[in-house]
């Protein structure tokens, strides 16, 4: 397949002031894309703009992915200020490790609504203009969709279903020549991930992230990200030899739970999470 060149493809994405979204924006950038950026804060976003070349290459806007009429504001002007959009990349999304007894409701309907809604929302917002251009939707979604952890549950099931959204979403697009991939990137190190690292369950869910919860280098994420983009691929797993937990989650599912968490450590895992949320 010929390769989907990035040179002056307008490309936008959201969470773009994360630890991902800025290094994928200097990566697409260096590859000759235009960059829309959306994110919460306006400053950071103008700020993170002028170091990537300013309003002629890269442009920021305020777009909240929990609010469809934000995202589709953004994108219409970002579409305006560079003559249309090509590729979206749904990048924002968010975590919370605790145990279903123990969390807030409305910390599981945040997950939720960022992690899964806020990717439905986007590529709502984006379809008139990829369709336009017969461009491409990137989803970040994570191996969380296939392998499921204790104390993940908003994460996992927001993640999972970011997986379906994407194949179902590629078949009702492929009349319109619309690509929709999804990237899932196992650990890999951010800001966000940073509580995690300091909470109990990376000892004791996930190992210290040792052996089969080793993280990856975010550059080997953000390599993965644009070959996604090029190759418009379906699915990308990072590292890619995970990519066969991907085919057959059924299939693995088990034996995956088996040699990566052992029950005792779990259960006082859940315990620790519980503390001062219960009674």
């Amino acid at each position: 397949m010929k390769s989907y060149s990035l040179n002056d493809r307008v490309i936008a994405i959201t969470g773009a002031t994360g630890g991902l979204g800025r290094a994928a924006a200097q990566a697409l950038r260096d590859k000759g894309a235009k960059l829309v950026l959306l994110d919460l804060d306006l400053d950071s976003l103008s700020a993170m703009a002028a170091t990537l070349g300013g309003p002629d290459v890269a442009a920021g806007w305020v777009a909240n992915v929990r609010s469809i009429e934000s995202l589709e504001t953004a994108l219409r002007e970002a579409a305006q200020h560079f003559g249309g959009i090509d590729v979206v990349v749904a990048g924002a999304g968010v975590s919370s490790v605790v145990a279903l007894e123990y969390i807030d409701p409305a910390t599981f309907d945040r997950v939720i609504d960022i992690n899964l809604n806020g990717v439905a929302r986007t590529f709502r917002a984006a379809l008139p203009h990829v369709k336009a251009r017969r461009g491409y939707l990137l989803a970040i979604s994570s191996m969380a969709a296939f392998v499921h952890s204790p104390l993940n549950t908003a994460y996992t099931a927001s993640k999972a279903g970011v997986w379906a959204l994407c194949n179902s979403l590629r078949l009702e697009l492929r009349q319109h020549g619309v690509g929709v991939g999804s990237l899932h990137p196992t650990f890999f190190q951010t800001p966000m991930m940073e509580a995690v690292i300091d909470g109990p369950s990376s000892t004791l869910v996930w190992n210290n992230h040792q052996g089969i919860w080793q993280f990856v280098a975010l550059e080997q994420v953000v390599v993965a990200l644009v070959d996604c983009i090029e190759q418009r691929h379906d699915l990308v797993t990072v590292p890619r030899s995970q990519g066969l937990v991907a085919q057959a989650p059924g299939l693995l599912r088990r034996l995956i739970e088996w040699i990566g968490f052992d029950a005792g450590k779990v259960a006082e895992a859940v315990r620790l999470s519980g503390e001062g949320k219960s009674g």
